[in-house]
């Protein structure tokens, strides 16, 4: 993976230029934009002697919202890229915070079921030094690691108001080139959602960390497994927290009811197991409104007992603020202490999701939501428990339900079955989301998605990892048969998590931030090593279950690494073969075959270049549609691309042979679900607005040479001529409107020019010819061709290479979701083409 295959990255820096155009109708590019093959301009004379004189064509074009035809559920979804509203009442932060309730903290405010008794199934207790001890542990590692930590640093550092894992690897990849998949664009950078504002002026230290993680692969690699990592972490969460959740709450019944046995609470959770996942399928929209009041009433629930339970047996418990205890407590116990450090983080189980869950809400509410709501009700009820445990220390192992009173055992039974259920909920649709933004940045195989509402766009069905999260959860119930293995289980997850959570919001302290070393390095060492201890303690815990989650998270960190692995070497076997501009046009217009009326969709993964599978389509067909149309669908590593900015439409050789590429650009959050119909009707239409951009265009830059325009310059990166040296990178450098000022130019000959070569374009005959061919064509019909492409390891390869490649990598694309089904392409069109690249 060290070769580049002669693939070259751009790195081009515009200066002074506009990202989001603010409020302008109209910008300055260089004649270099989208359609800069249209035509090829070292075929022009004129353009000759321009280019060995060394300036540039510049030209004025009105930016107009361009209709995105990649994208039409976007157009039925109410606000899909409209949930970091700026200016937010305080009550519609407060209704926020109180929704944040059943969504974000179910899994943390469900650890009151079973922290003390996994913590003094290691340290008995002998004396009230030992339970004021784990007490003062446990709330001292909720104010530190989720309040200290999540609350006021973490959540700061956002990818435009998402979290999680992918949210911070993507942050990290716009501010510096280390996506191992080489098909990044300059056009990228202007996509207005891209580039954040830096709180600080650009530091030395921060250009030499992003030169060493562009220059060194093994850093990129690096910071992948430790991505990968993290994300397998959080998909073995979901697995263990509906085990552990339910099983603890339905634990109650085997004290409560005579003849309830282990193996009776089993079966009910088994069977409540698989009632919750049967029920994904439908979506959780109708039931969502119920989360937050019953978590509402959990946490009141909790909080009303720990008082109730610390005024009747013993107020003193209050002692355990005083952080000496906790020295004492592991005086007392030492290796028995550390050990049950393994059952006290299980108290900050789910605070990942206060940032993985980010993009459903804002930053305020689930500050809000925590420091008022979910940390106090927490610490009354682990102190009342604590306060019990004075009096009874013998009822250590069924503490949270001999703490409740009889008289309201049976409500909080079935609130705390709920409470399980939502949480487990909540880390279903967070491993689907994380598997979703997996698929998008190219580090898991295509997998059948499902979309529950057609109003919230995070709500998601991925059946196969469902059906799979099931099925791992009953076997671990069934094998385990109790909560205090599982709860193992469950630490080295949640910690492994955090510890790479860290280790990224560092890195973005460095790199993005740009913070003063000291600080940056005080976050790492004060709560990574407070972690790293955490760790410790749960690793000891191997063979008591805590080698489950490893077991999972090195499955799904071999399937994501070999997927990215193959697919990044499939691009660039695509890239060194893509055929040459010389030889297309060599073939002249008719491409060296028949020209039939009809427009053809070739589906490919360049952003760059003619893909090599469009030879085989010309050695296969007898004839070739009169329109060709590339379409690249690509994920860029921002959350959302705005509609007006999703794709970019350019020609492909001179204005006879009718070619075009459209790549469409997508965030990891973004929806795709389009009816072909409509794709078909919107794409003729956007690439008819190109057309006519185009002719205008042309016209203005002609009008522009008129007025003397060319002492106004552009820094581009533009090494030739496009369409001749196949270096046809899609540019859109930018400038604001103050260039005019710098020169001299007046908004009124500009607009003179503009309205000139408006008129100029309406007497274009050419536009009128090549329009009716685009519609002569529509109505002849469309195909789609799709390129099946294997990739083999050559046979000089290493052993272990062809093993991955040709076994594990080829069983994934085997037996992934199809290109026809992932593109969602009429059957009955489809026209395919089988090519082996040999990496």
């Amino acid at each position: 993976m060290e070769e580049h295959d002669g693939i070259e990255e751009s790195s081009v820096r515009l200066t002074g230029s506009s990202v989001n155009g603010g409020g302008s109708d109209s910008r300055w590019v260089d004649g270099s934009e989208v359609d800069s093959e249209s035509p090829p301009w070292s075929l022009l004379d004129e353009s000759e002697t321009r280019e060995e004189q060394g300036s540039l064509r510049r030209r004025l074009v009105k930016k107009a919202r361009r209709v995105d035809s990649f994208d039409v559920e976007a157009m039925e979804i109410a606000g899909d890229h409209g949930h970091h509203t700026k200016d937010i009442s305080m009550w519609h932060t407060i209704a926020l915070a109180f929704q944040t309730l059943g969504v974000v903290y179910g899994d943390m405010g469900t650890s009151p079921l079973y922290v003390f008794a996994d913590v003094f199934s290691k340290v008995p207790i002998k004396s009230d030094v030992d339970i004021l001890g784990a007490l003062s542990l446990v709330m001292y590692t909720i104010a530190l690691l989720p309040l200290a930590k999540y609350i006021f640093v973490v959540l700061k550092a956002n990818d435009n108001g998402e979290g999680g894992t992918f949210a911070l690897y993507s942050l990290i990849c716009r501010y510096a080139n280390v996506n191992m998949l080489p098909n990044r664009q300059t056009a990228d950078e202007q996509i207005s959602s891209f580039r954040l504002k830096l709180p600080t002026p650009e530091l030395e230290r921060a250009l030499k960390i992003k030169d060493s993680l562009e220059k060194r692969s093994s850093l990129k690699t690096l910071l992948l497994l430790l991505v990968l990592m993290g994300t397998s972490m959080i998909i073995g969460d979901g697995i263990l927290t509906p085990a552990i959740s339910v099983m603890s709450a339905v634990s109650g019944l085997e004290d409560e009811i005579e003849g309830i046995s282990t193996g009776a609470v089993v079966v009910i959770s088994i069977v409540i197991l698989v009632c919750l996942f049967s029920i994904q399928q439908f979506g959780t929209g109708k039931v969502v409104f119920l989360f937050a009041p019953v978590l509402a009433l959990w946490f009141f629930s909790l909080a009303s007992i720990g008082i109730y339970n610390v005024v009747k047996y013993d107020i003193t418990v209050v002692r355990a603020f005083n952080p000496v205890y906790i020295y004492l407590f592991f005086k007392r116990n030492s290796t028995d202490a550390w050990s049950a450090l393994g059952g006290c983080v299980l108290c900050i189980t789910g605070a990942e999701a206060m940032f993985a869950d980010l993009g459903h809400f804002s930053v305020k509410a689930i500050q809000i939501a925590f420091t008022c709501v979910v940390f106090p009700c927490l610490l009354l009820a682990y102190m009342g428990q604590a306060a019990y445990l004075m009096k009874s220390p013998a009822s250590a192992e069924k503490i949270f339900y001999d703490s409740v009173p009889d008289a309201l055992f049976w409500p909080v039974l079935v609130l705390a079955t709920l409470a399980a259920m939502i949480a487990s909920q909540a880390m279903i649709s967070a491993t689907f989301s994380c598997v979703k933004q997996s698929m998008a940045l190219g580090c898991f195989p295509r997998l059948k998605i499902i979309h529950t509402s057609r109003k919230r766009m995070g709500q998601i069905y991925i059946p196969v990892m469902n059906w799979f999260l099931m099925i791992m959860c009953i076997v671990v119930v069934a094998i385990f048969r109790g909560t205090t293995d599982i709860a193992n289980a469950y630490g080295i997850a949640e910690v492994g998590v955090m510890i790479v959570s860290t280790s990224l919001v560092t890195l973005v302290m460095l790199l993005i931030w740009q913070k003063n070393l000291f600080l940056a390095l005080c976050f790492p060492l004060v709560f990574g090593s407070v972690e790293l201890i955490y760790l410790s303690a749960v690793l000891s815990k191997i063979k008591e279950g805590a080698w489950l989650p490893l077991v999972f998270a090195t499955c799904f960190l071999c399937v994501m690494y070999i997927w990215n692995y193959g697919s990044v070497l499939k691009y660039r076997s695509e890239v060194r073969e893509k055929i040459s501009m010389d030889f297309m046009l060599e073939l002249g217009s008719t491409l060296g075959t028949v020209r039939v009326p009809g427009i053809g969709l070739l589906y490919n993964e360049l952003v760059q270049g003619i893909p090599s599978i469009f030879g085989q389509f010309l050695l296969s067909l007898p004839a070739i549609h009169s329109t060709i149309v590339f379409v690249c669908i690509k994920y860029v590593p921002i959350p959302v691309v705005p509609q007006e900015e999703r794709f970019l439409f350019r020609r492909v050789c001179p204005k006879d042979y009718h070619m075009f590429r459209c790549v469409a650009r997508y965030g990891y959050k973004d929806v795709r679900k389009e009816d072909h119909h409509a794709f078909e009707q919107l794409l003729v239409e956007s690439l008819e607005k190109f057309l006519r951009r185009e002719a205008q265009d042309l016209a203005l830059e002609s009008n522009l040479n008129e007025l003397d325009f060319d002492s106004v310059s552009v820094r581009s990166r533009d090494s030739g001529s496009p369409g001749v040296d196949g270096n046809d990178e899609l540019r859109i450098p930018l400038m604001q409107d103050r260039r005019l000022e710098e020169t001299g130019t007046s908004i009124s000959e500009v607009s003179l020019a503009l309205s000139s070569s408006v008129m100029s374009q309406d007497e274009d005959p050419s536009l009128e010819y090549e329009l009716s061919a685009l519609r002569e064509a529509m109505d002849s019909g469309f195909t789609y061709m799709l390129a099946h492409g294997d990739v083999k390891a050559k046979k000089n390869s290493f052993f272990i290479k062809k093993l991955v490649i040709n076994y594990f990598y080829g069983f994934m694309r085997r037996n992934c979701r199809a290109g026809t089904a992932n593109m969602r392409t009429p059957h009955m069109n489809i026209i395919r083409v089988g090519m082996t690249y040999m990496v």
